[in-house]
């Protein structure tokens, strides 16, 4: 071999892979010469070429015959052999020829696949086993993350026989000759080592899997929504989630098969897993054999010190004996948790699983796999997750399989090896975190087509949700996203459209494996039919009916015949090309930085088109007069009395100004913090002042405030939740509601007879007097008791009489028909509360200019307006709920 070159390109998520090899025969006769990759059991072939002398083969991708078909003897992929198998699985796919002697061959194999992510990270692998010293040896990867590559990292070369974290002891650095280089969008990453450092590596040319891990920049919104060419693919992965509690049972195969290493390891890995259980979950143990054997009979008991340490010793002392009753223990685990559900106030939040392990077939009990899978299903009746874990050579993978498909959970399979205990600590810790439950993701039914599956019973922490489809209406101008969830207590509505640059200059050409021009160079359509064509696999594996099955084999074989992919339905044919044709070229271009803005398009590049959505959500909130906003300008307005008053506030900066004060009675305070900045030049301020921070808490039925600034939501009611105030959504608890309209505004409403509106007031090229602030609006306070306080709270259930004065000094009520008369009078007198207050008639703009108010003005910080001077409405933290004079509680 003299040469070995694998060239990868991933854009977003999606990833090329370009194979090449040539082997030179320099011997006096022809020999034989075996090309084998290792390839990820989840990427297809998508072309295969040949060329030996002036001669080349092409592959050509064709159906599959009902019978299996033997003529294939070019290209053959078979399950992992314990000596390749790891727990993301590799499949091998070898040629070979005869090369004349003095002559070369050389091959090319190209492969795709979506990378997943897990445990926060995507990771790409190549496996790197040419079997001998190469002279020239390349490894050249481009990433192109339009979101941004945040994580990036290349771990030591990871070889068969070293699994688990593929570090070794102490060594964290890159394989030797590495090289990284990266922007905030784009990576290259090169290996490129000599035939000396191939020899310190493995002598025999096994290297091992070169690794690449990264993330991409994410926030709490519906997530990352790129459309190309009339197709889109949607990444979701929300961080800063609380995690949801767990009610699992662990079933554990003990029979006499697990003995030794394999029972070891699992004992090992179990110890740690419950360790990390939280203190809100509940959990319980069933060991099985030819007896099934469950630990705390009829119930999950919680998660504390004592059950921990005596679950560690039941564990400890499980010893394999007998057969495998696999439907028994699932039976036995299924009613365990099913009662425990149905007999206990469990926490509605809560989600309920259960983690299967086991290292062989059936043996005792019912032995027929349909049998088993339709008890199993019975048993669930889709009310949790079964996760299933195969150990060894002997087990029933497609068993394992389909019974984690079909009762929504995943699968793994690990061998026997000194790892396999961190390999099912990495499992448990790709499950152990539920942050969303319930996660449903929509799009107007006339605005897209085939999409994929958008319902996912669960989201774990470190994971992705991806859902992809075709646009219909290919002149629209936005999409419109919403996702729904369940999360802790609350239910969260996320919203947003994205905008859809129409031509076709969003194409990035020249991606390797694309070259046969089968195809258009959409990355995000070749991912979708990726999608489509896995999601077709699956609900074959699932389905009993002969005839569906049949459906779904001829439809999963025409897209990968459309998309040249090899799929178990398609088969890759050697042909002899014409004989003038040139032999295979390693066509191949980075991805360009240039318009990278234009190529992938992403929420975080692209706000909702004016006029869309944002103003309707504006039109449905109910804006009331009573108000603080600007700098910071007061208005309560008295319905019954027909007029509203108004007041300034001259604060210091820094100062938090108590503007709803009623945590006695209805639980609720609101607090706003101000900010300073520079007097307009020829003002008669020396500063202006704004809300930079409005706080709400509410103690009623339960504890949570709501910290709210011009960037972010702050929620927490014993669980913390950020969002951000440039995404829509929607977060629903018992009694509280909060719904984000995108850089509009926030609506707060509590125990729905209490609602108040903050208006975000956001510069785009801000003046040096002008800062981001807030404006804070009370839109329903009828759950507000007569007893409520604040700068605006005192007003609330109490009437406001206004006064004339007249030429012999006494004064006489206005009657409400009089008012309109008394506009232009000077010296009008406000009666509040048995104090007499000089008013005059002003105007004011308020909500963003949109809505004039007439009000009568008080001057001088609204002395004897309001009860008490302005100091006394000054609160020593955003979280003080003191609601009377010198006093201070702390939420």
């Amino acid at each position: 071999m003299s040469e070995f070159h694998v060239r990868s390109t991933i854009i977003s998520r999606y990833a090329f892979t370009t194979v090449s090899c040539t082997m030179v025969n320099s011997g006096s006769e022809a020999r034989e010469a075996v090309f084998e990759m290792q390839i990820p059991a989840a990427a297809f072939i998508s072309n295969f070429t040949m060329s030996i002398g002036n001669k080349t083969y092409y592959g050509e991708v064709t159906g599959k015959e009902k019978k299996n078909s033997t003529d294939d003897k070019e290209r053959h992929k078979k399950p992992p052999s314990p000596a390749e198998g790891r727990e993301n699985g590799y499949e091998t796919f070898k040629a070979s020829v005869f090369i004349p002697r003095k002559m070369q061959a050389r091959f090319m194999l190209h492969y795709e696949e979506l990378l997943q992510r897990r445990l926060g990270k995507y990771e790409y692998t190549v496996s790197i086993r040419p079997q001998q010293l190469v002279g020239r040896l390349r490894v050249e990867v481009n990433i192109l993350e339009n979101s941004g590559i945040v994580s990036l990292e290349v771990p030591p070369l990871r070889n068969s026989r070293q699994k688990g974290n593929g570090k070794a002891e102490g060594d964290v650095s890159p394989p030797p000759s590495t090289v990284i280089g990266h922007t905030k969008t784009l990576a290259k990453v090169t290996f490129n080592p000599s035939v000396v450092e191939q020899t310190r590596i493995a002598r025999n040319g096994i290297l091992g899997d070169f690794i690449i891990r990264y993330d991409v920049s994410r926030e709490l919104s519906v997530g990352d929504v790129q459309i190309l060419n009339g197709y889109f693919v949607h990444y979701f992965a929300p961080t800063d989630l609380p995690p949801l509690p767990k009610n699992v049972v662990f079933v554990l195969d003990s029979s006499a098969s697990m003995v030794g290493t394999k029972l070891k390891q699992t004992k090992e890995a179990l110890f740690t897993i419950l360790q990390d259980l939280r203190p809100e979950d509940h959990f319980n143990i069933i060991g099985f054999s030819n007896r099934i054997k469950v630990w705390q009979q009829d119930r999950l008991v919680p998660v504390t010190p004592n059950n921990i340490r005596d679950a560690k010793k039941y564990i400890h002392n499980m010893s394999p004996t007998g057969g495998t009753n696999i439907n028994g223990a699932l039976q036995t685990g299924a009613k365990l948790l099913n009662d425990y559900i149905a007999q206990n106030d469990i926490d509605a939040r809560s989600v309920s699983l259960i983690i299967f392990l086991t290292d062989g077939r059936p043996t005792v009990g019912e032995t027929q796999s349909s049998k088993i899978l339709s008890n199993t299903k019975e048993a669930i009746r889709d009310k949790f997750c079964l996760f299933t874990i195969g150990i060894g050579n002997d087990v029933d993978h497609k068993l394992l399989e389909r019974m984690a498909l079909e009762n929504c959970g995943m699968t793994r399979l690990f061998q026997e090896d000194e790892d396999a205990a961190s390999h099912l600590k990495g499992f448990y810790d790709e499950i152990g975190t539920p942050l969303l439950s319930d996660i449903r993701v929509d799009y107007p039914e006339d605005d897209v087509e085939q999409v994929t599956q958008n319902f996912f019973p669960n989201y774990f922490n470190g994971s992705e949700i991806i859902i992809a489809g075709k646009l219909i209406n290919r002149t629209s101008d936005k999409l419109h996203v919403e996702v729904t969830a369940s999360n802790s207590k609350k239910y969260i509505l996320l919203k947003t459209d994205v905008a859809i640059d129409l031509p076709s200059r969003n194409d990035i050409r020249g991606v390797p494996g694309l070259e046969d021009g089968k195809g258009d160079n959409n990355y995000i359509e070749r991912a979708w039919s990726y999608l489509t064509i896995k999601e077709l696999l699956n609900s074959r594996l699932k389905s009993d009916d002969i005839q569906e099955k049949d459906k779904l084999m001829e439809k999963a074989k025409s897209m990968a015949l459309a998309y040249n992919f090899v799929t178990p339905f398609t088969v890759l044919k050697m042909k002899e090309a014409g004989l003038h044709s040139e032999p295979p070229q390693e066509e191949f271009i980075s991805p360009s930085t240039d318009g990278i803005g234009e190529k992938v398009q992403s929420l975080q590049g692209h706000k909702a088109p004016p006029g869309v959505r944002r103003g309707q959500d504006k039109q449905r909130i109910k804006i009331s007069k009573t108000s603080a906003d600007g700098d910071p300008h007061f208005v309560i307005d008295f319905p019954s009395s027909k007029f509203s008053v108004c007041f300034n506030i001259d604060g210091e900066p820094g100062d938090i100004l108590r503007l709803v004060s009623d945590h006695k009675e209805s639980g609720v305070t609101v607090n706003g913090q101000l900010i300073g900045a520079p007097a307009p030049p020829n003002g008669h301020k020396k500063h202006r002042t704004y809300f930079s921070t409005i706080t709400i808490l509410s103690n009623k039925p339960e504890r949570s405030y709501l910290e709210i600034t011009p960037k972010r939501v702050i929620l927490d009611d014993g669980e913390r939740l950020v969002l951000s105030c440039g995404r829509s959504a929607v977060v629903r608890s018992r009694s509280l509601e909060v719904s984000i309209s995108a850089f509009s505004n926030i609506t707060v409403t509590i125990r729905d007879s209490i609602s108040f509106v903050i208006l975000i007031h956001h510069y785009k090229k801000p003046a040096p007097y002008q800062r981001n602030h807030l404006g804070f609006y009370i839109s329903n306070s009828k759950g507000l008791s007569s007893d409520s306080h604040g700068l605006l709270g005192q007003f609330l259930s109490h009437e406001v009489k206004l006064l004339q004065e007249s030429l012999n000094t006494s004064h006489q009520e206005v009657r409400q028909n009089q008012t309109e008369a008394l506009k232009t009078n000077p010296t009008n007198t406000l009666k509040v509360k048995g104090r007499l207050v000089p008013v005059v008639w002003k105007q004011r703009r308020i909500y963003n200019g949109q809505q004039e108010v007439e009000c009568w003005f008080a001057k001088n910080n609204a002395d004897k307006l309001i009860d008490g001077s302005y100091q006394d409405y000054l609160a020593s933290h955003p979280f003080d709920t003191g609601t009377s004079f010198g006093t201070i509680n702390s939420f």
